[in-house]
């Protein structure tokens, strides 16, 4: 197991995980959702972040996207889920820089509820996401004892 800075190789594999995640946990997220957002994903937001990947027997699994303290983006290839891999890279990021934000879809309680077991507590909700469609967050912090 290996935590590493992504590499430009790793985006057509991040990319992957992505839409395969979103598919098995985004089920508000219609096709029409997805096809708009995975050129924005592909092109814009993983290089609008400082992206962590966690590799397993010389395979990308997982990834951690972060602007400065804040999470972005957290997706693991649905296959490898409960595992371990996503408390792994926040654990990682928490190394990174102690106190950590992230704005989860109201509409995910997976991911809700994952972030809650890890120890962020709700901060605040949104109506809209950052790009303003009808997609509620809430906003969630970790704050290190």
């Amino acid at each position: 197991m290996t935590i590493r800075r992504a590499e430009r190789s790793d985006r057509a594999r991040l990319v992957q995980i992505w839409e395969h995640s979103v598919r098995a946990t985004h089920d508000f997220l219609g096709e029409a959702d997805i096809a708009e957002l995975l050129p924005q994903v592909r092109d814009v937001y993983l290089d609008a972040v400082e992206v962590w990947v966690y590799e397993d027997a010389d395979a990308v699994a997982g990834f951690i996207g972060l602007a400065g303290a804040q999470v972005e983006m957290l997706f693991l290839d649905p296959l490898l889920r409960g595992r371990g891999i996503g408390t792994r890279l926040l654990d990682h990021a928490r190394a990174l820089h102690g106190a950590l934000t992230v704005d989860v879809n109201e509409q995910n309680p997976q991911a809700h509820g994952f972030y809650r077991r890890y120890g962020f507590v709700d901060t605040g909700r949104s109506e809209t996401d950052a790009q303003g469609r009808h997609f509620p967050l809430i906003h969630m912090a970790f704050l290190p004892q």
